[in-house]
């Protein structure tokens, strides 16, 4: 079954092809079937957000589309940078600089107030117009600095336990990751809704 994943987001779009292999399912990019498409981000929650962007790509292409919005939440910036976490300090910004700033607005902060969650809700619209939610969250921490070379976005600030996600594999990552959750859940939903 293939589906346009609604995102120019490469790292998102290689989690949504290894978690959906398994499963038969194969995630087209939205650039090659819909390019030039850019969709304002207005919601403000990630559920909306999801919505907006595969609903999008399923009014222009009639086809079954996915997206995810996702994002990280801090406790102690009273969970920002949440639904702005792409657009945090500019949306043109590297992530090197998104990350400086947020460690910046830490700075003090002890390591027992320093708890955080990745949030990823994901949309699923079928190409008979079907809608199908599923959200997934992982706990962890802001670490002290930047570690690791692997994942993309916050992932080298992200701790789950003494590991940045960036220092974990692939499948490490994957395992426990939000956006991993989150697919597994709607791929189960998805199940059942094809076999009644």
């Amino acid at each position: 079954m293939k589906v346009i994943a609604a995102t120019g987001n490469m790292g998102k779009l290689r989690e949504f092809a290894r978690i959906f292999a398994p499963l038969g399912i194969e995630p087209a990019a939205q650039s090659e079937v819909c390019p030039g498409l850019s969709v304002e981000e207005t919601g403000t929650t990630f559920a909306e957000n999801a919505f907006l962007k595969a609903d999008a790509v399923h009014e222009r292409t009639g086809l079954a589309a996915v997206a995810d919005d996702s994002g990280l939440c801090v406790d102690a910036l009273d969970g920002a940078p949440g639904v702005y976490s792409a657009r945090y300090a500019g949306e043109e910004t590297p992530y090197p600089e998104k990350i400086s700033r947020l460690l910046g607005e830490l700075e003090g902060v002890p390591e027992e107030r320093r708890t955080a969650r990745f949030v990823a809700h994901i949309c699923y619209i079928g190409a008979d117009g079907a809608r199908i939610d599923a959200e997934g969250t992982c706990e962890g921490k802001i670490g002290w600095e930047p570690r690791g070379d692997g994942g993309f976005g916050y992932d080298p600030i992200f701790y789950v336990g003494d590991r940045s996600f960036a220092e974990l594999s692939a499948e490490e990552k994957d395992a426990v990751s939000h956006r991993g959750k989150a697919l597994r859940e709607l791929a189960r939903k998805l199940n059942e809704h094809q076999n009644g």
